[in-house]
């Protein structure tokens, strides 16, 4: 017997994890970028991570057509990045109201983000109803501050110590 989609999301809201926007940039489609939660390292040697994608987001054909993507991990002061790239606007409002260039591999960097990973399309993978999204990591980038997390339907941030 399979977990009912409510209990699965209901178990999913315990897990706190870090909010990260995926970006690309391909000549067919331009930039692209949405919010992920689900991201994680793969191997050391080679640098290999993973993020899942919905399948019916836009920003995972750009990562098709460009091969490239990077992960940029927001700061506890980038929800209101998350919420836009979340959806709710267009591609080009998303880019034009968040600060960002055009990083080493030719994809959009957020400039104020905790960290970025510049990947290069290992392999993508179908499951349910999002894609596995394998990235080598050609670049990467680590500024000071404290992260973005997500728990039990809201944002948080980590307490000081």
């Amino acid at each position: 017997m399979t977990v009912s989609v409510d209990d699965f999301k209901k178990a999913l809201q315990l897990w706190a994890s870090g909010v990260s926007v995926v970006t690309t940039y391909s000549e067919k489609f331009g930039n692209q970028g949405m919010t992920v939660t689900a991201f994680t390292s793969v191997s050391v040697e080679p640098p290999q991570i993973l993020v899942c994608l919905n399948a019916q987001a836009d920003t995972g054909e750009g990562i098709v057509d460009s091969q490239r993507f990077a992960v940029n991990v927001l700061t506890e002061q980038q929800q209101d990045v998350s919420n836009q790239f979340a959806g709710g606007c267009s591609q080009e409002q998303r880019f034009a109201n968040t600060p960002w260039q055009t990083g080493d591999t030719g994809v959009p960097v957020l400039t104020e983000s905790l960290m970025v990973l510049e990947c290069k399309l290992v392999d993508r993978v179908k499951a349910g109803t999002h894609w596995i999204v394998v990235g080598e990591v050609q670049n990467s980038i680590c500024r000071s501050g404290q992260p973005l997390l997500y728990c039990r339907g809201a944002y948080r941030q980590l307490a000081d110590s």
